[in-house]
């Protein structure tokens, strides 16, 4: 784990992100805040491509959580069975939906603790909801900014707790909002866990990694 860079190194760095990428964006699909939650409850230990590949067909036509009632269990089940775990996650979207219905008059909560309080959602899924469809600062730390925050000396912790403080603590406001994602995207295409392109990284000379490759 490298040391907290110093706040002159982590504005520097985001500010590439940002001249990179100014408005980057999540690759799940969706086309509400229901379907947004869906997809990321859908995609925990999942690709976003394997999600998508999944909901296609069904957001094209359950987009509120009566309709998914409606679809049923076994409806969903027909659409999300090549996704990792999908009969304990139909039955937290079944339930999550229900709830949805009964206590929220079907509109999803826009609070950390009332999603939290959902089937099946955590705070990782929480703070994705918050952040891309609230537009709130919230840190979705997933493994990918895990390993940046860690490699680079960003926003290191021992835990994804201790990170997602770390982003909220070290990062310059401006880029909070865009930070986690900006993180996700390098993690996933640049910064990779076995063989880091170190060649073609915009924040390489901000970075604490000392393994860093050609």
């Amino acid at each position: 784990m490298a040391p907290q860079a110093h706040y002159n190194t982590v504005r520097a760095a985001f500010e590439a992100f940002r001249q990179s990428e100014p408005e980057p964006k999540g690759e799940l699909d969706h086309v509400n805040a229901y379907t947004l939650l869906v997809a990321v409850a859908l995609s925990a230990q999942a690709t976003d491509v394997g999600v998508n590949r999944a909901t296609r067909a069904l957001f094209a036509t359950v987009d509120t959580p009566q309709k998914m009632l409606d679809l049923g269990e076994e409806g969903l089940i027909g659409h999300i069975k090549t996704i990792g775990l999908f009969r304990n996650k139909a039955k937290n979207v079944i339930k999550l939906s229900r709830i949805l219905v009964e206590e929220y008059g079907g509109e999803v909560p826009s609070s950390r603790a009332a999603l939290q309080s959902l089937p099946g959602v955590g705070r990782k899924t929480a703070n994705v909801v918050l952040n891309m469809w609230w537009r709130i600062p919230a840190q979705a730390v997933d493994t990918h900014i895990f390993r940046v925050g860690n490699r680079t000396g960003l926003c290191p912790g021992r835990d994804v707790d201790a990170v997602e403080r770390a982003i909220e603590d070290n990062i310059p406001a401006e880029y909070q909002l865009h930070a986690h994602h900006w993180m996700i995207l390098h993690g996933r295409y640049i910064c990779k866990a076995r063989k880091p392109d170190c060649g073609r990284c915009i924040i390489r000379d901000y970075c604490a990694f000392e393994e860093k490759t050609a």
